[in-house]
């Protein structure tokens, strides 16, 4: 507010002495201490913020924070193997260009009159997502690929009317935790074993935990560490004859070489859309998707926004939310779920990555970071002491490295890693110590193999 008597601060709103006191008198307050009244004395602040003396101008500002941001060290300026999550995927300049259109940039969340552009895009967005997961019913983007998860597992909950969700073993434990705190009131979760070494779902396991209480199973193909799941339709046999339903996450990148889920028994198919023409962002650059047969019982169930195509007037076709009434935004708190609109701009940066690529494009790239994949996980192997057991199965862009065996640690590794200008693979020591010394190597198609070989050079060189 005022920094001193006569001051108005030039870039707080209503910093004037007059709308300020205007406002006041029609909260009936005194004074602006009044409104922090509710907030507990021990956690306000008493006296005043040592800050530093202002900067006189734009430009000194400019170069200031200019300067913070050079001591950082950004991801362009290494090479980056870890993933788990976010990954560096190769951006055409076209989503950049795109997606950086004031018309889908600024436009947050208009309606059906004003926002036609944005309505169609992502009316696309759904559409190509729809063909490569093979269901019909494809949601506009949710936050994240966790968010996805967690309200497709509360919407197979809802449908059966059963309380029960099975995931993975070696699930991410940040999604693992995510979702049991989301679903914790209404439902509970238990774990599946999985085989270390390929990925695959215990299917005996499974069998004996799908109870009558079972409301989803759920599963990752590609799975978190990689391992692909050659298994999904004797699970979704399993599952059905439960009355349960089935729930698998993907990495829509891999669906250019693997076979869409819903056409192995998928009920619902969740997944993350940052490999799609969306670059790593600290903190951003995630949103995620849900799709479903197109069936009223499950659609009713869909919490996100939905945009669908009509007949217009004059012809051609109008797009504009469907079935609207479902949601937070007409239900408010009497709503089963929540959704915001917050990544719809990433949906945008997918569906042009989607219609660039094509089918054939997407096979390609697919292919490509299988094949490069492959090429580094056989390399390392070939370091003395280290242990890929990735490699007795089928996996995707990701795979485990143990380096037990040359006496090192995750930590250790990834510390010379990094002096050598490489960020290495994730530490899963925390999350899975039953693995050993294990970190998760993440290769791409934006990496070649210069990038691979000079990865494995500097983890030899940590390794002697």
């Amino acid at each position: 507010m005022s920094a001193g008597k006569g001051f108005v601060h030039p870039y707080v709103p209503n910093a004037a002495p007059g709308p300020r006191a205007r406002m006041l008198a029609a909260l009936g307050r005194k004074d602006v201490e009044e409104l922090y009244a509710a907030i507990p004395p021990p956690l306000r602040f008493k006296g005043r913020l040592d800050l530093p003396p202002p900067l006189p101008g734009e430009h000194d500002l400019r170069q200031h924070l200019e300067g913070l941001l050079r001591q950082n060290r950004s991801a362009q300026d290494l090479l980056v193997f870890r993933g788990a999550g976010c990954a560096p995927h190769w951006v055409p300049a076209l989503c950049d260009e795109i997606a950086g259109r004031g018309e889908f940039l600024t436009a947050y969340a208009g309606g059906t009159y004003s926002d036609h552009g944005k309505n169609q895009a992502l009316f696309e967005f759904q559409s190509m997502l729809g063909e490569l997961v093979g269901l019909e019913v494809v949601s506009a983007p949710t936050y994240d690929y966790g968010a996805a998860a967690d309200s497709a597992v509360l919407m197979a909950c809802r449908l059966t009317g059963r309380k029960g969700v099975l995931v993975p073993a070696f699930l991410a434990r940040d999604r693992l935790s995510q979702m049991r705190g989301f679903v914790k009131p209404v439902a509970t979760l238990a774990e599946v074993a999985q085989d270390p070494a390929t990925g695959l779902l215990d299917l005996g396991d499974l069998k004996r935990k799908l109870g009558h209480d079972v409301a989803a199973v759920y599963v990752e193909n590609p799975g978190y560490l990689g391992g692909i799941e050659t298994q999904v339709p004797a699970i979704a046999k399993l599952v059905h004859a439960a009355g349960a339903l089935l729930v698998v996450g993907v990495d829509p990148l891999s669906l250019g070489v693997l076979a869409a889920p819903g056409e192995q028994g998928a009920d619902i198919v969740v997944g993350d859309i940052q490999p799609l023409g969306i670059h790593m962002y600290a903190g951003g650059g995630q949103a995620g998707f849900i799709a479903c047969r197109d069936e009223e019982r499950f659609v009713a169930e869909l919490p996100t926004t939905l945009i669908s195509a009509a007949p217009a007037q004059g012809g051609g076709l109008g797009f504009g939310s469907s079935t609207h009434e479902r949601t937070s935004y007409d239900k408010r708190h009497a709503a089963t779920d929540y959704y915001g609109t917050t990544q719809w701009l990433w949906g945008i940066a997918a569906a042009v990555y989607l219609g660039l690529l094509g089918p054939k494009g997407l096979a390609e790239v697919g292919l490509g970071v299988m094949q490069r994949a492959r090429y580094a996980a056989e390399r390392l192997a070939g370091v003395k002491g280290l242990q890929v057991p990735s490699l007795a199965g089928s996996f995707f862009k990701e795979f485990v490295v143990d380096v037990a065996g040359a006496g090192r640690t995750p930590a250790a590794v990834n510390e010379d890693l990094l002096d050598a200008g490489i960020v290495g693979g994730k530490d899963l020591t925390g999350e899975f110590p039953g693995l050993g010394q294990a970190m998760l190597v993440c290769v791409t198609e934006a990496h070649g193999k210069a990038e691979i070989d000079a990865l494995v050079d500097a983890v030899k060189e940590s390794c002697r």
